[in-house]
């Protein structure tokens, strides 16, 4: 007899047991929904904004690439909404100077000298070593001064962006009475265009230069042909924060 009651009561505790099953099976299904949730919500903006931004610069060449960029679907979520300007960083005023930029460089005689990318929100456009500078010095070429004439022009119509004066060498030592190294003849180069802009009326409030001679390669050093390309200047165009820009 005792036997049989205790089976019973064994029986008992199963059943009302059952009821956990149950329960851990609703609580997995809540915490998976949970988690799409968590993950829906919160986009990786930031890789979407780096794959289409490397997206942009290989199509740099197509005329047509703001319109293309304007036109692709952009995922959202509920309560944030990825934006053209979220992608590129710039707003519609840095988008028409990257244009004028951009048209400027394509059209221009030195045209396969000139380059323009957007990086972290900020415009580059890249100029070869050998548009500007013989070999050796920090002398502007006579046929250097109709690349900065226009833009120079497209600089004066934005007041409000800072100019980053950047110049790069290649790997080759030098070694000279007036550059004793690289550091020197990139510095030199960068502060020769810097002191021409500010001759043609650009702020000097607005300038910096600054050499780097080969610490900061575009492509290995490793031809003539990628030694080339990293013997450059770049200017680097960013929004300053002042609201009253002046010339």
């Amino acid at each position: 007899m005792r036997d049989n009651t205790y089976n019973n009561s064994f029986i008992t505790y199963d059943d009302e047991a059952t009821w956990l099953v149950t329960y851990a099976d609703l609580m997995t299904i809540l915490l998976v929904f949970f988690v799409l949730l968590y993950t829906l919500a919160f986009f990786e903006k930031e890789k979407y904004r780096h794959a289409v931004e490397s997206i942009k610069v290989q199509l740099e060449a197509d005329e047509n690439l703001i319109g293309l960029m304007e036109l692709m679907e952009i995922p959202q979520t509920d309560d944030t909404q990825i934006t053209i300007e979220d992608i590129t960083g710039l707003h519609s005023r840095e988008k028409t100077l990257f244009e004028n930029i951009t048209k400027f460089a394509r059209s221009s005689n030195q045209k396969d000298n000139i380059s323009t990318r957007i990086l972290d929100g900020k415009i580059i456009v890249t100029i070869k070593g050998k548009a500007l500078f013989d070999s050796g010095s920090s002398n502007l070429n006579p046929d250097s001064l109709s690349i900065f004439d226009e833009i120079i022009q497209i600089l004066h119509d934005y007041p409000d962006y800072n100019i980053n004066i950047k110049g790069h060498t290649d790997n080759i030592p030098i070694s000279t009475p007036v550059f004793p190294s690289n550091w020197e003849l990139s510095a030199v180069r960068a502060t020769t265009v810097l002191k021409h802009l500010i001759s043609k009326g650009i702020t000097p409030q607005r300038l910096t230069a600054t050499g780097y001679g080969e610490a900061m390669p575009l492509v290995p050093n490793t031809s003539e042909e990628n030694r080339a390309l990293n013997r450059r200047v770049e200017f680097v165009l960013e929004k300053r924060e002042t609201k009253n820009a002046k010339y």
